[in-house]
């Protein structure tokens, strides 16, 4: 389960609205059927047209700065290991939003009136889509680059070539574009993956917008906010603040988890993805005491995912996490070769 919070972007190209956020997540609705499209939907609706959304969204921002986002979209992107856990992506997912949205409130340290913040105080709306494609940032990408480069370069000779009619030199050149095409590390069936390549298998995941101030347009609710949990004293009167990010990742696991009856594996839990980042040698001795099934299948998620785990890691870090991890893996290749576990 990878999930991200970002705010709104402001400035550039992008408006104060939330329409131009709002039109590309209907993106994957275009030249569909009306009975074959993914509606917006939220706590208790869901048929909810996109200029609805628009316009609740861009209309509950009072006092809000120009510079301050006015939303903060969460993208939830389970694993194929959960998906194929779900009887129905589209329904069994909305009722994981609808829960996780709890787990949402629950991690502002904050109270509205005297008490805690309730699912009725927020206003979102979310969005279920079934396909990505590939990104510059995808790590298949970035790996497959080199041979990329190669092949545009030969392509431009080609094409030089060919205004000088030298065929016998551009079928040579030809020959070696097919074959960096070939000895590219990442294929899908059959082919090089480059970018906005669609990705094979279920894809399947959540698009949240949720608006910056409480469903009354009085209080801002900032998951953004870099206080964890605390509190100041505000017109003489202390006030709490915060929002617990790594409370609610590792809620929306465990909301995941029950709401489903999934059995997480170690390799696929926030705090282990933590930890590969801030203590590796942790993460990996950590790693090395599951049992041997259980260890199979982190080293096939680890390897499937791709190491690192996690963007930004350290140098320093990060090479001792590959070093330690490819001498393990060493150590553990027969197992996931012999496991007769259906993964």
């Amino acid at each position: 389960m990878y999930i991200t919070i970002t705010p709104q972007k402001l400035g550039g190209n992008y408006s104060q609205s939330s329409g131009d956020f709002v039109g590309y997540l209907e993106k994957e609705n275009e030249g569909l059927e009306p009975s074959e499209m993914e509606d917006f939907f939220n706590q208790y609706d869901d048929q909810i047209s996109a200029e609805e959304v628009v316009k609740e969204i861009d209309g509950n921002a009072a006092k809000l700065k120009k510079t301050e986002p006015k939303f903060y979209s969460i993208t939830v992107s389970p694993s194929k290991y959960e998906l194929n856990r779900l009887q129905n992506s589209s329904e069994d997912l909305k009722r994981y939003t609808r829960e996780l949205m709890k787990d949402y409130v629950a991690s502002f340290n904050r109270e509205i009136n005297g008490r805690p913040i309730r699912i009725e105080d927020i206003k979102y709306y979310a969005k279920i889509e079934h396909q990505r494609s590939f990104k510059g940032t995808d790590w298949q990408i970035k790996e497959n680059q080199p041979y990329a480069t190669q092949i545009l370069q030969l392509k431009n000779e080609i094409r030089q070539l060919k205004a000088q009619s030298r065929e016998g030199e551009i079928k040579s050149l030809q020959r070696g574009i097919s074959k960096l095409e070939r000895e590219a590390p990442h294929q899908q069936d059959g082919k090089r993956i480059v970018q906005g390549m669609p990705k094979s298998g279920k894809q399947s995941h959540i698009h949240i917008i949720v608006s910056r101030k409480d469903a009354s347009n009085t209080f801002s609710l900032s998951p953004g906010s870099k206080h964890k949990a605390s509190e100041v004293e505000m017109h003489g009167k202390k006030v709490k603040r915060g929002f617990d990010r790594d409370g609610f990742f590792q809620r929306a696991e465990k909301t995941f988890d029950k709401t489903f009856g999934y059995q997480r594996n170690f390799a696929e839990t926030y705090k282990a993805r933590k930890d590969f980042i801030k203590n590796p040698k942790a993460y990996f001795a950590s790693l090395m005491k599951l049992p041997t099934n259980e260890k199979a299948i982190a080293f096939k998620m680890i390897k499937e995912s791709g190491v690192p785990m996690l963007p930004s890691i350290p140098v320093s870090q990060a090479q001792l996490a590959m070093k330690a991890f490819n001498r393990l893996r060493r150590g553990v290749e027969v197992a996931i070769k012999s496991s007769s576990i259906g993964i």
